[in-house]
């Protein structure tokens, strides 16, 4: 049976749905620790410039791809290279996305419980333990962890247009303004300027193999390239739609997010004088308790966490629609069957993280934990190497030119000009390649440098 295949109603439907999914987790609860532990500034530099120079050539490259084959990312290598091997692609970027979402929901459990944590206004000394008393334990990390999953599955089950395109049209704005409001209460402490100079003023010296290696992993994290939801998302799209444009409008809006997150965060950390370079504790443990300093920082706390949730759950509907997408497509699935069997799946799938900070505790692979193991996988490895293939057969198999007529077929504002087949055939890969590497060797070999 051949289902008639879903599509935005509307270019802000699918630029909403596909920056929600870049605007998530890696915006409000990534970019910010990992800035802060690459030392600010310079570290944002470089991101930006990766984000232009690897960012976007792969969103355009994804986007025309899924647009061009109208189907689900396994489906759309098998139509565009028939009878090779080419559709493993697809299935690695599918497998991609199950992992990531499985554990992105756990971590976004963590959210939904801070929101309901910070509405009581916790002291301040009780952070740190109150979130590793919570992490460690079984039965509330799998409840919040289960209801997050349901939501998404149901919103994925509603379909693309009724579904996806609704709900991102009505979370978008809302966490556009909370930002704003954080932001708001952040700049007016004392001492936020010390802040701000860590976040905007860079240092030369600050440039490092670790810190390129970061940003380029920060950038497929974000801007969710390498996971099939960009295919998917792209798939989506009626023919006579823009590429380059929308692909300007998902990073531009993508990019911003993660910039306003930093402005919510580093004048509240420096002002309040805690460590900017916490790590990944920075949101869970210290931002808690320097909302527990601020004048009614229970209130503002309770917004930032709620947003930390909305965030999250645009991305995680996309997680799942690349999957569930699959099934509908290459076998014929019902929409409300596949998003019922998938969500199950992935928060099964999700128990082990959660039981390794519980009774699976010491569990190491190669001093790792569960969760960390998970993410290693899919953001160090898998994720580059989709985005690596994603471009070779962009650059060689379809080729780079197909490509960028494809993207400017229907051309408006912005064209896909001449840059466009260096960048897809050689500096990507071979950056891409080099990542690899390097997260390969330090995690298995030891230090490069």
């Amino acid at each position: 049976m051949v289902l008639e295949r879903e599509h935005w109603t509307t270019r802000l439907g699918f630029i909403l749905a596909a920056a929600g999914s870049a605007v998530g987790l890696g915006n409000i609860w990534r970019f910010p620790f990992i800035t802060g532990q690459m030392g600010g500034a310079m570290f944002l530099l470089i991101y930006l410039v990766t984000v232009i120079l690897i960012g976007y050539p792969l969103m355009v490259t994804e986007i025309t791809l899924g647009k061009k084959a109208q189907k689900n990312p396994l489906g759309t290598f098998k139509e565009l290279a028939p009878d090779t091997p080419w559709w493993l692609v697809g299935a690695l970027v599918i497998l991609t996305a199950f992992i990531i979402m499985s554990y992105y929901s756990v971590v976004a459990g963590w959210a939904m419980h801070y929101s309901v944590e910070s509405a009581t206004g916790l002291p301040e000394e009780e952070h740190g333990a109150e979130f590793l008393d919570h992490v460690s334990g079984m039965w509330m990390p799998a409840l919040y962890h289960a209801i997050f999953m349901a939501l998404t599955a149901g919103i994925v089950a509603l379909g693309v247009v009724k579904g996806i395109q609704r709900t991102v049209k009505l979370l978008m704005p809302v966490l556009f303004i909370l930002i704003l409001v954080v932001i708001g209460r952040a700049l007016t402490l004392d001492g936020a300027m010390e802040g701000l100079e860590f976040y905007l003023s860079p240092e030369l010296g600050d440039v490092t193999i670790e810190s390129l290696n970061a940003a380029i992993g920060q950038a497929f994290f974000t801007l969710s390239l390498g996971m099939g939801i960009i295919i998917t998302y792209g798939s989506y799209l009626d023919d006579e739609e823009n590429v380059a444009d929308n692909a300007a409008s998902v990073v531009g809006l993508d990019t911003l997010i993660a910039i306003l997150a930093g402005f919510a965060i580093f004048p509240a950390v420096f002002a309040m004088g805690f460590d900017p370079a916490e790590g990944a504790g920075l949101t869970f443990i210290t931002l808690p308790a320097v909302f527990a300093e601020m004048p009614a920082g229970s209130f503002f706390g309770f917004l930032f966490f709620v947003l930390l949730t909305i965030a999250a759950l645009t991305s995680a509907i996309s997680l799942t629609e690349v999957v569930v997408s699959w099934l509908i497509d290459e076998y014929g699935w019902a929409r409300m069957k596949a998003a019922a069997l998938i969500g199950t799946l992935m928060f099964l799938f999700g128990i082990p993280p959660i039981l390794g900070y519980g009774a699976w505790d010491g569990f190491e692979f190669y001093g790792m934990d569960i969760l960390d193991t998970y993410d290693f996988w899919a953001d160090s490895v898998m994720l580059p190497l989709g985005g690596l293939l994603v471009a070779i057969f962009a650059g060689y198999v379809f080729k780079a030119n197909n490509v960028a007529d494809e993207a400017n077929r229907t051309a408006e504002k912005i064209k896909v000009g001449k840059w466009f087949s260096p960048l897809v055939r050689y500096l990507i890969p071979i950056a891409i390649a080099v990542i690899i590497t390097i997260n390969l060797w330090e995690t298995f070999v030891g230090p490069i440098f």
